[in-house]
């Protein structure tokens, strides 16, 4: 049986759970939550969200790209978040390679070039929350209105920490 089948019988436990309110399109907090694809890291109990509460954005490393500032906007401007949490946590995977070395062993491995890309790497995480709370500051899609926080989840504790 493949994972995937296991998912279609765990959801009918979910389902059972769910209950048939209907819940509005907008996200009940106003809050996006950029983070990690990381499976360690359960953003909704983390910060006590249920379903409904917030958008959550997540990629490799939690980090600002084109494609999370086209989805913020939407969430802005179509369903009316009005505030934008960047959220990394420690241990990431995005820590573990250079731009450099991870291009070698695609070009390796994969036979593509892909030399000019960024993987959007980092050693430090706090200052990787600073540069995505930056990016997002001085982007010109992100109204000044919107509020920008940053923290680091601890994966051995569970601890969300501030970022200023």
């Amino acid at each position: 049986m493949s994972y995937f089948e296991n998912f279609l019988k765990a959801n009918q436990a979910y389902v059972d759970l769910h209950g048939t309110d209907h819940l509005p399109i907008k996200p009940k907090t106003h809050v996006a939550i950029i983070t990690c694809m990381d499976a360690r890291l359960h953003v909704a109990p983390a910060l006590g969200l249920a379903l409904g509460d917030a958008h959550i954005l997540r990629n490799a490393g939690g980090r600002v790209t084109d494609d999370v500032i086209r989805s913020l906007v939407i969430s802005e401007q179509q369903l009316g978040t009005s505030e934008i949490v960047v959220l990394h946590h420690t241990d990431c995977g995005a820590q573990t390679f250079t731009n450099e070395e991870f291009a070698q062993q695609l070009q390796q491995d994969l036979k593509v070039d892909v030399s000019d890309y960024d993987f959007l790497p980092f050693t430090d995480i706090e200052d990787s929350v600073r540069e995505d709370m930056a990016l997002l500051r001085n982007s010109p899609l992100i109204p000044e209105s919107i509020t920008i926080s940053g923290a680091v989840y601890d994966v051995d504790t569970g601890r969300v920490t501030e970022v200023k």
